[in-house]
């Protein structure tokens, strides 16, 4: 099993979906996009792709010109019936991929947050063993429209679009289930200036947020990187 992870930004990280792909033996290929790593032509070389998150939108072509391309090569993995996984950018690439639109800056999130799963995804292969409500983290801005034709299995609140699925097994998840405790201090640590201002007093109160969400969160992210692995 040979995975394609493509990182779209500084010290993003795999985290649960990580330790899902060693638990199942997998090659990781980890192409740092955003520093000018080459990207394959086609998925003939990969048996999925994950698409990580980052902190530019899904229409910043100009900034970071491998756009285009990374969305003809995720409508390649999905078009060869690969496993494709998009977490928060990534899932706003892959919604633009598919004919979705990106609202930039309409719908900001940060921290834990409740997730709650759609009728559709009670029968799903990847989030059907969950919890109907959950938590998981957020750190985004931007959402965007569900493409057409895309089955709709999350929402909260503050977005109706938390994640969704394209054909058997491209998923596109807005919400950081794949960030567990230990990721997000790592965030913590990796982005602190950024933290304080964006986010003032988050580093002060992180840890009573961890012990009241985390366990939960963990719990329901080591479960869909598990059964997302097993879609490959």
């Amino acid at each position: 099993m040979r995975v394609l992870v493509v990182q779209n930004y500084d010290n993003t990280g795999l985290g649960q979906v990580g330790a899902a792909l060693r638990e199942a033996g997998a090659e990781i290929d980890l192409r740092n996009a955003h520093h000018g790593d080459a990207m394959p032509q086609d998925a003939s070389g990969h048996d999925a792709i994950v698409v990580l998150g980052g902190g530019q939108n899904a229409l910043a072509d100009d900034k970071y010109p491998y756009i285009p391309a990374l969305l003809d090569l995720i409508r390649d993995f999905e078009a060869k019936d690969r496993s494709i996984l998009g977490i928060c950018l990534g899932s706003q690439l892959m919604a633009r991929a598919f004919g979705g639109e990106n609202l930039i800056g309409t719908s900001p999130e940060f921290g834990w947050r409740r997730i709650s799963l759609t009728e559709k995804a009670q029968a799903d292969p990847v989030l059907g063993a969950l919890p109907k409500d959950f938590s998981s983290f957020q750190w985004h801005d931007d959402t965007f429209t569900l493409p057409e034709g895309a089955v709709h299995l999350a929402a909260n609140e503050a977005t109706q679009n938390q994640a969704f699925r394209v054909g058997r097994a491209a998923y596109g998840f807005q919400f950081h289930f794949e960030a567990d405790q230990p990721l997000v201090r790592y965030w913590n640590a990796s982005f602190p200036d950024l933290l304080r201002e964006r986010q003032p007093g988050w580093l002060d109160r992180h840890e009573e947020e961890a012990a009241a969400h985390g366990a939960e969160a963990d719990a329901a992210g080591l479960s869909i990187a598990r059964a997302w692995v097993a879609t490959i």
